[in-house]
């Protein structure tokens, strides 16, 4: 049993079963045993690699798509914000891309929303020179026009899983049985919550929300609604959350959530309707896959021009990663992309308007 595992059985045994998202959240933020507060996570020593550590094509071409944005909004002065920055590898491509961007430089300054001690050191090692500001949470963003990008953020928000009964939902919660951590169910019950999800789902359904997510969704529409911007969202999932998508991965490999809690990192994936539900004041895109969003902006050109310069196994490493990031049985599919702007603004390059008459892909 790990540490945390004896504290939340402690914790159980005197408050009853928690709720999933409670243990999602101990698990990934406890100051002193949570996944994210104690280790880094990404790379090769890590349990996941990112898009933007795979490749710096991923970063360049988003931060050039984010530099046309605000150009076409008439170049403000203005904030560029990256949640969940990971090691801060995605915001250095953004910043070294940008260089060439009149004005762009001298007009934007960089924010970077980050809860784990380890991270943000590496990030200032990476941004190092850049004009970076850190903080906690979204809303302590500055009030002004807000260029926005998550990659990889909402996914690691905790969730709270229900399962459709044909009188109700039950939902997942953490009990202890010795020493170990399992879930069980509570009694069925009507949920408000869900109300609307009763005419797609049945009995045996496994419907998924994100309540960590509304906030964040709306204090970004509150300030891209008052003062511009835009917002880019990166992340494994897809329109319309059904299915338990709860999953553990440890070691590089997927593992049972509740055995090691504290040493996994624990994700869900993303249901963007809900995203954008939860930020009526914007409009947002389609949503489109990462593998077209990339290959919009113009990621085979990118990558044809690098691969000039390389021979043997560096060649061999760049065509490896733009097929992991664009290929439909890498990332190319499985990560999706939504863009959210003011009503009345333009979408950034590479993303269509969304289709009211159906559902998003």
């Amino acid at each position: 049993m790990t540490a945390l595992a004896a504290l939340l059985a402690r914790r159980i045994a005197a408050t009853g079963p928690m709720r999933l998202s409670d243990y999602m959240a101990e698990c990934l933020l406890n100051p002193q045993h949570g996944y994210y507060a104690t280790r880094d996570p990404l790379g090769a020593a890590g349990d996941f690699i990112t898009a933007p550590e795979i490749s710096q094509m991923f970063g360049e071409l988003i931060g050039l798509c984010l530099a046309q944005s605000w150009l076409d909004q008439g170049a403000p002065r203005a904030i560029l914000a990256e949640a969940g920055p990971g090691r801060g590898t995605l915001m250095a491509d953004i910043w070294r891309a940008t260089r060439a961007v009149p004005g762009f430089h001298d007009r934007v300054t960089l924010h970077l929303i980050e809860a784990s001690p380890v991270l943000r050191a590496a990030q200032g090692r990476r941004l190092q020179g850049a004009p970076a500001t850190w903080h906690d949470t979204v809303d302590d963003l500055p009030q002004a026009p807000l260029w926005f990008i998550a990659n990889e953020f909402f996914d690691a928000l905790p969730i709270r899983q229900f399962h459709r009964a044909p009188d109700g939902w039950r939902e997942v919660v953490v009990g202890a049985q010795g020493d170990r951590l399992t879930p069980g169910l509570t009694p069925a019950a009507p949920l408000a919550d869900l109300a609307d999800r009763l005419a797609d789902t049945v009995a045996g359904d496994v419907v998924e929300l994100c309540p960590a997510a509304r906030p964040v969704m709306g204090a970004l529409a509150q300030r891209i609604a008052g003062h511009g911007g835009a917002a880019v969202i990166i992340d494994y999932g897809g329109w319309h959350s059904l299915g338990d998508t709860f999953q553990a991965l440890q070691d590089h490999a997927f593992a049972d959530p509740f055995a090691n809690p504290g040493r996994a990192d624990l994700t869900a994936h993303v249901d963007f309707e809900a995203l954008a539900r939860a930020a009526p004041a914007l409009t947002h895109s389609a949503l489109t896959t990462q593998g077209a969003l990339l290959r919009a902006l113009g990621i085979d050109a990118r990558a044809h021009r690098l691969a000039q310069g390389l021979s043997g196994a560096a060649l061999d490493r760049h065509l490896a990663a733009h097929r992991r990031l664009t290929h439909a049985q890498e990332m190319g599919t499985l990560f999706k992309a939504l863009a959210l702007v003011a009503p009345g603004a333009p979408l950034p390059p590479g993303f269509a308007p969304h289709s009211p008459k159906g559902p998003e892909t």
